[in-house]
């Protein structure tokens, strides 16, 4: 389980991975068969993932932001 989380954080995932990463993780850590240590590790993938999500979301709704009324994309920093 661990070498799974490594290799989650490793890649660069797309927003629908990291959603469906975020689902496995709720899931494991609502059964009853789960270490304290485990969960708070779960948990903290968890907290990277969103993190990562909403960067990634807030970058988009800046371009957007940006596009003109005729679809020019303007100078994005």
């Amino acid at each position: 389980m661990a070498e799974e989380s490594r290799e989650v954080q490793e890649k660069e995932l797309t927003l629908e991975e990291s959603f469906a990463r975020l689902d496995e993780l709720v899931a494991r850590m609502e059964s009853r068969d789960i270490s304290l240590e485990e969960s708070f590790q779960l948990y903290k993938e968890g907290m990277e993932l969103l993190k990562s999500s909403r960067e990634k979301i807030d970058t988009v709704e800046k371009k957007m932001l940006q596009i003109s009324a005729d679809g020019e994309q303007l100078p994005f920093d």
